[in-house]
């Protein structure tokens, strides 16, 4: 197939979840098919980052757009800009002509079989005709995480300005799954949301492609973890992860201290903003920002924290971390479409005392975390490699290219898997 893929930016560096999902998918789709892939990217980004998409992609083409760093005032204006405008923040700053006429260039000057949109985002520059079948592949219900950035807030101006964003994101998204053929998502709670909240995208075809890990990069080292040491990874200019961390360090961190006074945190994960890297103030409190390498500090952790309170899609790292043998503690936003079970594969509290006893009794048991680790990494390494889960991504996009979709209920194709639910607790049910 000839495959036009949409993206909102260049993968290297792999710092982010959906950049490490889409960069393993593109590897094994590129053995087979010829993909062109359309981004923006900074002005002045490295030449060996365009060399290094050439690598899962025949054709790659960019257009410059530059994004203020989050924190900054151009951001703070960037945004004040947008606020009467009837997109979604996060959406309307990815409008472009420049993006718009080199898509229509490339639809005009070479034949596809296949578009996929990567993200909901580089959606909003679709021309409103298409000469091909596409698929647009999600990675989150992004009307969900804007919805509980609005019910988590506090303040009555927050609330107010995040529960308009929610509604413009709502109105989007619907409209904007409504327009392919084909639908991608990540976890089948994405699925059922996605059906509940959007009738019209009962009669588009949907498949679920699950969260992969590389078990051969990510396996336990065979040397010992610091029993006070807790982690968390993540890209930290990501709005769900800084206020899962702001809330872990004001809310659970202080009563974990309280019985076992040595512990400490590393926040690993790239584009700290003010906020988070004023979390670091605090004794025992570590912000990295970008490493080139997580594993040493993972491997480091006694336990792997997931104070997710926002969010969707399916958790990546919490893959990573299962496949190196941690032990996890996630509330249940944070496990949130992963086929585990609490108290087997990793625990799941969501009060902060729950979550704070939950760590305190790991630290002191060895054998728990050894337990909960093996397990963990027993369950990835038998169903969530990136070669499963990238083999069975092609037979949806050939289906929905070739037109042999239409009509088709939702599958699950997860190879030697069946579909699973997690319940509110986490389980599978």
């Amino acid at each position: 197939m000839r495959i036009l893929w949409l993206k909102s930016d260049l993968l290297p560096p792999l710092d982010t979840g959906g950049k490490l999902r889409t960069w393993h998918l593109l590897r094994h789709l590129a053995r087979r098919h010829e993909i062109t892939y359309l981004a923006f990217t900074e002005p002045g980004r490295p030449a060996a980052d365009i060399a290094a998409m050439e690598t899962v992609a025949a054709h790659v083409e960019v257009v410059p757009r530059r994004e203020p760093g989050k924190g900054s005032w151009r951001f703070y204006a960037d945004v004040a800009r947008y606020l009467c405008d009837p997109l979604p923040y996060a959406v309307a700053k990815y409008r472009s002509a420049d993006y718009r006429r080199r898509l229509s260039r490339l639809l005009e000057s070479r034949t596809f079989d296949l578009i996929v949109c990567d993200f909901l985002f580089p959606a909003v520059n679709l021309p409103t005709h298409l000469p091909c079948p596409a698929v647009i592949f999600t990675h989150n219900v992004e009307s969900e995480i804007w919805r509980r950035h609005a019910t988590t807030k506090t303040g009555a101006v927050g609330r107010l300005l995040y529960g308009r964003q929610y509604q413009r994101m709502l109105r989007y998204e619907g409209r904007t799954l409504a327009r392919f053929d084909g639908i991608l998502a990540v976890s089948d709670a994405d699925r059922q949301m996605f059906a509940g909240r959007y009738p019209d995208t009962k009669a588009i075809p949907m498949y679920i492609v699950p969260t992969g890990v590389d078990t051969d990069y990510f396996r336990p080292s065979g040397t010992p973890s610091h029993p006070a040491e807790l982690v968390f990874t993540g890209s930290m200019d990501w709005l769900p992860n800084q206020d899962a961390m702001r809330y872990f360090c004001r809310h659970i961190l202080p009563r974990v201290r309280a019985e076992e006074p040595a512990v400490r945190l590393t926040i690993v994960g790239r584009s700290p903003t003010p906020a988070v890297l004023s979390l670091a103030k605090e004794a025992g409190v570590e912000v990295t920002g970008r490493v080139d390498y997580v594993r040493p500090y993972m491997n480091d952790a006694a336990v792997y924290v997931v104070p997710l309170r926002i969010g969707g899609g399916t958790r990546l790292k919490i893959f990573e971390a299962m496949a190196m043998g941690k032990a996890v503690v996630s509330t249940t936003v944070g496990a949130e479409g992963l086929p585990v079970v609490d108290g087997e594969h990793l625990l799941i509290a969501d009060e902060p005392g729950s979550f704070a006893d939950a760590i305190g009794r790991l630290i002191r048991d060895v054998g728990q975390r050894e337990r909960l680790g093996s397990a963990a990494r027993d369950l990835v390494l038998e169903r969530y490699d990136w070669s499963a889960v990238a083999g069975a991504l092609e037979d949806p996009l050939t289906r929905l290219a070739s037109g042999q979709a239409r009509g088709e209920r939702t599958i699950f194709p997860v190879s030697g898997a069946t579909p699973v639910e997690v319940g509110a607790v986490g389980q599978v049910l």
